[in-house]
């Protein structure tokens, strides 16, 4: 159940994120003051559905490395601390905070600069997030090829 667990909430979590970035940097590119505020209040309640999936990804992950702390599983593990720390201390933070500036209808310099900020912490998130789930795809695509050794026994 957790090889069936995992993916798919590493996968949710990703875009989860995704959509955030992609509907912040529209929003502010090309929308209306209205729509910037409708994305940047909508985010926070997205939370409630990022912070689950992210802890159960986290959680099957090191259910599924099984101990092993080396190789591919020990790069997807080093990644994670990050993933949490910049979603922890930055990108909550700054999520509640520019919710809260956009709903007040305050677009100061303050609110720009945690914006600039939180997109960055973003991209940086889902670039590890990307990699995680690379690493993943290489796993299981080697469970699921057999080996040669196995080969050989069974045409003996």
């Amino acid at each position: 159940m957790t090889k069936l667990i995992h993916p798919v909430a590493g996968t949710l979590a990703l875009l989860t994120i995704a959509t955030f970035w992609l509907s912040t940097a529209f929003s502010e590119l090309f929308a209306s003051e209205a729509t910037v505020i409708a994305v940047k209040t909508a985010i926070p309640w997205g939370l409630l559905l990022l912070i689950p999936m992210l802890a159960v990804t986290g959680g099957s992950g090191f259910a599924l490395a099984k101990g092993v702390r080396t190789g591919v599983i020990g790069r997807k593990l080093k990644r994670m601390p990050l993933i949490a720390a910049n979603g922890l201390l930055v990108l909550i933070p700054a999520a509640l905070f520019l919710a809260s500036k956009a709903k007040a209808g305050e677009f100061d310099t303050a609110f720009y600069a945690v914006q600039a900020l939180e997109l960055i912490a973003g991209a940086t998130n889902i670039t590890l997030l990307g990699l995680n789930m690379r690493d993943g795809m290489k796993l299981t695509r080697r469970r699921r090829k057999p080996s040669s050794s196995s080969q050989t026994a069974g045409s003996s």
